[in-house]
């Protein structure tokens, strides 16, 4: 059974050295990847890590698909996730610099926030 949208993203996000890699799967890229840059949940990896510069991604239509080759890729030793990575982004240019120049963050991401402004009114 697969979702309305039909579209999955498996992404890979480092940290400014890249010496760390975070392999994730989400149905909304863009959404996903300002979660990683606000870091807005503690204790994750992807926040203890600083993973927040999206170096890599891809587009499946079906979950299945999608989570099959997330665990494939994080199976691999780290020199084939690099060759990987750098067969689409040899600089390894964060993809999402531009994403969020006129992003409005959305109010799921920090709901604390949505209720502090409904109690201002």
């Amino acid at each position: 059974m697969s979702s309305a949208s039909n579209d999955y993203w498996v992404y890979i996000v480092t940290n400014n050295t890249r010496s760390t890699l975070y392999i994730g799967i989400t149905s909304e890229l863009q959404v996903r990847v300002w979660q990683h840059r606000v870091a807005d949940r503690p204790g994750t990896f992807s926040q203890r890590y600083h993973c927040a510069h999206l170096v890599y991604f891809e587009h499946y239509r079906e979950v299945r698909d999608a989570i099959a080759r997330e665990k494939q890729l994080k199976g691999w030793r780290r020199a084939k996730k690099d060759a990987l990575i750098a067969t689409l982004n040899p600089r390894w240019d964060d993809l999402a610099t531009d994403w969020f120049d006129n992003f409005c963050e959305p109010p799921s991401c920090h709901p604390e926030r949505s209720a502090a402004k409904s109690k201002d009114l």
